[in-house]
């Protein structure tokens, strides 16, 4: 190439450089300005994953992917055959303990029943031994005065002293009845607490069963499956991944200089590129305190102007309600931002704003 050929393509690439310069600068005019800001960005959605609380097999998938789901809206089923078999041996063992509770409770009524029978035992024994007393002192002083014989004193001594015995048993008697009542009533609280136990087994197992059918926490997408029917998930697994369609938002960037004028709740008009002409009124809900793509060093005012701060402009749930399908994770667009509320939006903001 000669020297006059270098000339010339190094004179071509300053005039593209130059023009490219000048459509930059025309591009920015139509929209810089200290009354409104603009960022690049795209569709984003808070993600739920709907996980398995146990381990188990997936019976049922009930959606597929791309689908509008409504809160509590069934997604997906887990085998319970392991789980109904369970609950079955769970009524069976809380029956056993109702039965068991009946018993207990006949058990009391007979160890009463057998207390009854030893008081009155006792009431006899001591009301024979208050006769054979009496018959005792009667012969001891008949004996002093020598008009009964010593035989006589003998065996009434025997009876007082065989009375006063029947008595101490019947007394012991009646201690051992009182103790098998209490014994039985004892019984009575360990058969109920069973019952409990085992009515407390069924409702754990119903809470299972119930937690086998996975729901949508709430409205949204389903962005993905991700365990197929048949697949084995341990608990936690996640099974279907879906994005809440009431937390939908965009995400992009601004300099300092326009950061530092918005605030939470600040105007923003979203314009997709995947729906020209439609205008998503959203409004700013978080500005990060952090600023993305720092420059090494931070010494000039020109260099300040370079960080770049993230923020995010939230669509209202009652319009995202009406235009799910405007909203689709993912698209790119454009974020506008007004600086100046008293401002009338530029004209590459205007379109069909939904309302």
């Amino acid at each position: 190439m000669t020297r006059f050929g270098s000339i010339a393509l190094w004179l071509v690439a300053a005039a593209l450089a130059f023009g490219g310069f000048l459509l930059w600068r025309g591009d920015s005019a139509q929209w810089a300005s200290d009354a409104f800001a603009r960022g690049n960005g795209r569709i984003e959605a808070v993600e739920i994953d709907v996980a398995a609380t146990r381990p188990g097999r997936v019976g049922r998938i009930l959606v597929r992917e791309g689908e509008l789901v409504a809160a509590d809206e069934p997604l997906a089923e887990l085998d319970t055959r392991q789980l109904r078999a369970a609950r079955h041996q769970a009524v069976a063992e809380h029956q056993r303990a109702g039965i068991a509770v009946e018993n207990a409770r006949l058990l009391v009524t007979q160890r009463a029943a057998e207390v009854r029978a030893a008081e009155a035992v006792l009431a006899e024994r001591r009301s024979t031994e208050i006769v054979a007393r009496r018959q005792l002192e009667r012969s001891e002083a008949l004996a002093q005065g020598n008009i009964t014989s010593e035989r006589v004193l003998e065996l009434d001594r025997a009876a007082a002293f065989g009375a006063a015995a029947a008595v101490a048993s019947a007394e012991a008697a009646l201690a051992a009845a009182q103790a098998g009542v209490t014994s039985a009533e004892a019984s009575v609280v360990s058969a109920e607490a069973a019952v409990i136990a085992a009515q407390a087994a069924i409702d754990e197992i119903d809470v299972q069963i119930e937690d086998s059918t996975l729901t949508a926490p709430r409205a949204g997408r389903v962005q993905f499956i991700v365990a197929r029917e048949g697949e084995v998930v341990g608990g936690g697994g996640r099974v279907v991944n879906m994005v809440d369609l009431g937390d939908v938002y965009m995400t992009f960037f601004l300099p300092t200089a326009a950061v530092g004028r918005i605030g939470l709740g600040s105007e923003v008009r979203l314009l997709l590129d995947a729906a020209p002409g439609i205008v998503i009124p959203a409004e700013v809900s978080f500005v990060s305190d952090v600023a993305q793509f720092t420059p090494k060093t931070v010494e000039t005012e020109v260099e300040r102007e370079k960080l770049m701060f993230r923020v995010r402009a939230r669509i209202a749930p009652e319009l995202l309600a009406k235009y799910a399908d405007y909203a689709k994770t993912g698209l790119p667009g454009v974020a506008w931002v007004r600086l100046d509320p008293e401002a009338p939006w530029p004209a590459a903001a205007e379109g069909r704003v939904l309302e």
